[in-house]
C-alpha cells in the first residue's frame, strides 16, 4: 500500500511542477509584450523629437543665412537708389598768422630753376589750406575719395580724386586718379597731419611742397608678420617737377618699398627707398638772383628729371601707450639729377646749350609727446643746390649773373614747435624759425596756427 502511494505522487510531481511554469512564463510573456510597446512607444516618441530638433535646426539655419544675406544686402549701396549709401564727409580749417623780416616769395638760393617758392605761408594773418573730404565705399569692389582744397585767394581746386580697389586680394591694392605720390614719408600726408606748420626745404624745392599727379598706382603687402610693401606708379607729370604735357601714355613713374616692423611692444620703426622720374618740357623759370632780386630773365628747361630718396621713422612709447607719451624721430634725404637743354632768358641772343644740375636736401626731426595733450618738436634742414653745368654759349653770357653758378652755400633752417591737442579733432601751435635758406637774408619767422577737424575723421598713416 505504502508503495503504490508514493509511486503515484511521484507521478504526479512533475505535471503540478509544470503547470506553475506556465502560468509564470505566461506573466512574463505578457510582462515583456507591455514592455515592448512601452518601449516602442517610447522609441516612437525619441524619433519624433529627433525630427523635430532637426527640423528646428535647418530652419535656424535657413533663418540665420536669411539674416545674413538680408544684412549684406542692408550694406550694399544700390547704385540706382538716390540717398542709398552714407558718405564720411569732414571738414578742416586752418589759419595761420606768420610774422617775418623777409619776403616769403624769395627762393633758395641756389635753386632758381625751381617753381615759385610755394612756402604755404604768408606774412600777417592767413586762412591756410582749409579742405572739404568725401570718402565713402561705391560697391563691394571699389570706394572712392574725393579730397577739394580750399584757396586762401579764393577758388575751390581738387586735391584728390581717387578710387581704389578692394577686391583684388593677395595683398594688392590698385588707385586711380589724382592722389599724392607714395614717394618717401611726408608726400602722403595730408597737411593737417604734419608735424610743423609747413613742410621741410627739401619737400618745398624738389617737389613744390607735395608731389601729384593724374595716373594709377599699384601697391603690393606682403603676406609676413614684418610690413613689406611695394609699389609703382604712372602719372601724366602733372606735378613739378614734371611738365603738364599734351601727349598719349605716361609722363612721370615712381618705385617705392617700405619696410617696418615692431621691436617689443614699445618701439617700432620704418624705412623706405623711392625713384621719381620725368621729363620737363620747355619748363619756364623766373631767375632771380642770391640778394633775392627777380631778373628779367626767363629760363627754359627741357630734359631728363631723376630723383632718388630714402626714409626713415622710429617711435617709442613707455609700455606701448600712445595716448600717454611718445618720442618719434623722422628723416628724409632726396636727391635729384637733371639734364637736358637750356635756353637762357638773356635779352640779346637767348642761347640755348646743354645744362646739368644735381641737387639735393634732407631734414632731421624729432617729435615728443610729453603730456597726452601736448607735443614740442625740433627740426633741422639743409640743402645743396650743387653746381650748373653749362655748354660754352650760356657760360659766354651768364659770366657774372649771379643765377647759374657755384653759390658756395648751402640753404638751412631749425625749427621748433610745441602744440596742444585737447581732442584729436582740434591742434593749436606755436612754431619758431631761424630762417637761413637764403645767403645774406637771415629770418627770424613766428607762426601761430590752428587746425580744426569737422565730421569724418580717418586713421592717419604710420
Amino acid at each position: 500500500m505504502f508503495k503504490t502511494t508514493a509511486l503515484c505522487v511521484a507521478l504526479l510531481a512533475p505535471i503540478s511542477a509544470y503547470a506553475a511554469t506556465d502560468d509564470d512564463l505566461h506573466a512574463i510573456r505578457e510582462e515583456i509584450r507591455q514592455m515592448k510597446q512601452s518601449y516602442e512607444q517610447r522609441i516612437q516618441q525619441l524619433e519624433q523629437r529627433l525630427q523635430q530638433a532637426e527640423a528646428s535646426s535647418k530652419n535656424a539655419e535657413s533663418t540665420a543665412k536669411q539674416a545674413q544675406a538680408s544684412a549684406q544686402q542692408a550694406t550694399r549701396p544700390a547704385v540706382s537708389s538716390e540717398g542709398s549709401f552714407n558718405p564720411a564727409v569732414s571738414l578742416i580749417l586752418e589759419g595761420t598768422y606768420g610774422q617775418l623780416q623777409q619776403d616769403p616769395a624769395i627762393p633758395a638760393t641756389g635753386f632758381a630753376m625751381s617753381p615759385p617758392n610755394n612756402t604755404g605761408y604768408t606774412k600777417g594773418f592767413s586762412l591756410g589750406e582749409s579742405e572739404i573730404s568725401i570718402a565713402a565705399n561705391i560697391d563691394p569692389e571699389f570706394r572712392g575719395v574725393g579730397t577739394f582744397s580750399l584757396e586762401p585767394t579764393g577758388g575751390i581746386s581738387v586735391e584728390n580724386g581717387f578710387v581704389q580697389t578692394s577686391v583684388l586680394g593677395n595683398g594688392l591694392n590698385l588707385k586711380f586718379g589724382r592722389f599724392f605720390s607714395g614717394l618717401g614719408y611726408l608726400n602722403e600726408q595730408h597737411s593737417h597731419t604734419w608735424d610743423f606748420s609747413d613742410q621741410p626745404l627739401v619737400y618745398r624745392v624738389l617737389w613744390d611742397n607735395q608731389l601729384a599727379d593724374d595716373g594709377v598706382q599699384l601697391k603690393w603687402l606682403a603676406p609676413t608678420d614684418m610690413f613689406v610693401e611695394i609699389g609703382g606708379e604712372l602719372g601724366r607729370g602733372l606735378g613739378f617737377p614734371g611738365t603738364n604735357q599734351n601727349k598719349n601714355g605716361a609722363g612721370a613713374g615712381v618705385l617705392f618699398a617700405h619696410v617696418g616692423d615692431d621691436v617689443g611692444i614699445e618701439n617700432s620703426w620704418r624705412a623706405g627707398v623711392s625713384l621719381h622720374q620725368t621729363r620737363r618740357s620747355n619748363a619756364v623759370s623766373n631767375a632771380v638772383d642770391s640778394t633775392g632780386v627777380t631778373n628779367s630773365l626767363r629760363n627754359s628747361f627741357s630734359g631728363d628729371s631723376h630723383t632718388a630718396g630714402l626714409d626713415f621713422i622710429w617711435k617709442y612709447s613707455p609700455n606701448g601707450n600712445i595716448r600717454e607719451r611718445y618720442l618719434k624721430v623722422q628723416s628724409e634725404y632726396f636727391r635729384r639729377k637733371e639734364n637736358g637743354q637750356l635756353t637762357y632768358g638773356n635779352s640779346g641772343t637767348n642761347p640755348t646749350d646743354s645744362y646739368a644740375i644735381t641737387q639735393s636736401g634732407w631734414y632731421l626731426q624729432s617729435v615728443y609727446q610729453f603730456m597726452p595733450t601736448w607735443r614740442t618738436g625740433l627740426r633741422y634742414d639743409r640743402l645743396d643746390p650743387g653746381t650748373a653745368s653749362v655748354g660754352a654759349s650760356i657760360a659766354n653770357v651768364a659770366v657774372g649773373n649771379n643765377v647759374l653758378g657755384n653759390f658756395g652755400f648751402n640753404p638751412s633752417r631749425l625749427s621748433w614747435m610745441t602744440d596742444y591737442n585737447p581732442s584729436e579733432f582740434t591742434r593749436l601751435r606755436l612754431q619758431l624759425a631761424h630762417d637761413n635758406s637764403r645767403q645774406g637774408l637771415p629770418d627770424n619767422q613766428l607762426f601761430l596756427q590752428y587746425i580744426m577737424s569737422m565730421g569724418a575723421h580717418g586713421a592717419h598713416q604710420y
